[in-house]
């Protein structure tokens, strides 16, 4: 496996070609089956939290080693915050706010940091999962 391998590249309105990035690197990375998509799932939720709400700029960057995945997706407006975690799930009622929550949901790390101007997501697939 080539663990060198780190893309970067700033982010668009193309969702086609970002999720096929992010599964191509997955795929390399060795992450298969549901966890790949759920990460591809999450990426593309995090891009659209950006394009929606973060500014409209910024920046995806993933790389993999042997034990995971790792994607970090920063925006240009450096709104968000670690608190804006959702731990629980959104009211059914509420029309918005699902993102956070479901990038918590499919993603065995998942954090938010926050920098003088701008915020960044972090999602990390683990490759091999331990038994449970």
């Amino acid at each position: 496996m080539n663990t060198d391998q780190h893309l970067r590249w700033a982010i668009t309105t193309d969702l086609v070609s970002l999720r096929g990035r992010v599964t191509a690197l997955a795929t390399e990375a060795g992450l298969r089956g549901h966890r790949r998509g759920d990460l591809v799932t999450a990426v593309n939720e995090a891009v659209i939290n950006v394009l929606e709400h973060g500014g409209g700029e910024g920046v995806v960057e993933i790389w993999y080693d042997h034990e995971g995945v790792t994607v970090e997706v920063t925006d240009s407006a450096g709104t968000l915050q670690p608190q804006d975690i959702h731990r629980s799930r959104p009211s059914s009622s509420t029309p918005r706010g699902f993102g956070l929550w479901l990038m918590g949901q499919l993603c065995d790390e998942f954090s938010i940091s926050q920098m003088v101007g701008r915020s960044r997501i972090r999602l990390r697939m683990v490759l091999a999962q331990a038994p449970r």
